[in-house]
């Protein structure tokens, strides 16, 4: 399988959690949803979101796609490393394993889109 479809189905499938089991996943992140409203913006950010464009670019057959899933990979972690010193969040190890994912599934996708972008 090309690696640059495993980061697209890992971020539509970690948008799926986000829309199926809003709460599973806000308590994964450490986020919680204290009312409806804010169960309804998981399931949309965290959820809608990444699943729509991960499922695009799965069925897409543009290496923009592709690049597109790597830099929303690429910019959650940029963030993730910025929060470090803006909110200085306490962290545990999957604070650290997001992190790692993020990095690996955008630069997997960027190399991947890079790659079928030559070889067109």
């Amino acid at each position: 399988m090309n690696m640059g479809r495993v980061s697209s189905a890992a971020l539509m499938l970690s948008g799926a959690a986000g829309v199926v089991v809003p709460e599973r996943v806000g308590v994964a992140l450490g986020v919680s949803a204290v009312s409806a409203r804010g169960m309804a913006e998981i399931r949309a950010g965290l959820g809608g979101t990444y699943a729509a464009l991960g499922g695009w670019a799965l069925v897409c057959a543009e290496p923009a796609a592709e690049t597109a899933v790597g830099f929303t990979w690429l910019g959650a972690a940029a963030v993730r490393v910025a929060s470090l010193v803006l909110d200085r969040p306490r962290t545990d190890w999957t604070y650290w394993a997001y992190l790692g994912a993020e990095v690996g599934f955008g630069v997997t996708a960027l190399a991947s889109a890079r790659a079928r972008k030559h070889a067109a």
